[in-house]
């Protein structure tokens, strides 16, 4: 990231309120369900095993369209800023460092409730909870499309300027050849 970038990010921080406050409402929210949810399921499974697994399963589905439109909105932004897979799914330098804790908190937490959960009760339907990390996955994506700061993007020769480039190229790399004397 450059230093116009820093200096972007930065003021998304000091000088108004964080963009994208809907869709960190509702990563944690949706963290937070996940993981009463999974604690509850773990201590209690024939109680909460088909809450856990249902909440799991819209999480995953609703992560998965959430990711999607994350992934068509960076194509869009990609013709003019250069966008990493980095930058977009983990927030790595384009977003605010308390909007990459929020989103980056969720994801792990998630993570790490699914795993632990299903560790305890392995080969039952708790281990549907694994798919539920792609809820903050897909919205941290989106939050970081939709409000991400990246640098801008050089622009690219057209299709026909890297071919008279690259025939420019060949000829300055071709040995000179001395001129034919008939003997």
């Amino acid at each position: 990231m450059s230093d116009e970038n820093s200096d972007s990010v930065g003021e998304i921080i000091s000088n108004e309120p964080t963009p994208g406050t809907g869709i960190l409402r509702l990563t944690t929210w949706g963290t937070a369900v996940f993981v009463v949810l999974g604690i509850a399921a773990a201590i209690a499974p024939d109680a909460f095993t088909t809450p856990y697994v249902v909440v799991s399963i819209i999480e995953f589905c609703g992560g998965m369209v959430v990711f999607a439109l994350a992934f068509l909105r960076a194509i869009d932004r990609s013709r003019t800023e250069a966008i990493g897979v980095g930058g977009l799914f983990f927030a790595s330098g384009t977003a605010p460092k308390r909007v990459q804790v929020i989103l980056m908190a969720s994801l792990t937490v998630q993570v790490v409730v699914s795993t632990g959960v299903a560790s305890l009760h392995l080969y039952t339907a708790l281990a549907f909870g694994v798919l539920a990390p792609m809820w903050a996955l897909g919205l941290t994506g989106l939050w970081v499309a939709a409000y991400g700061v990246f640098s801008s993007r050089e622009p690219e020769f057209t299709r026909s300027a890297r071919r008279d480039a690259d025939r420019r190229a060949h000829r300055a790399s071709m040995p000179s050849q001395p001129p034919k004397t008939e003997e």
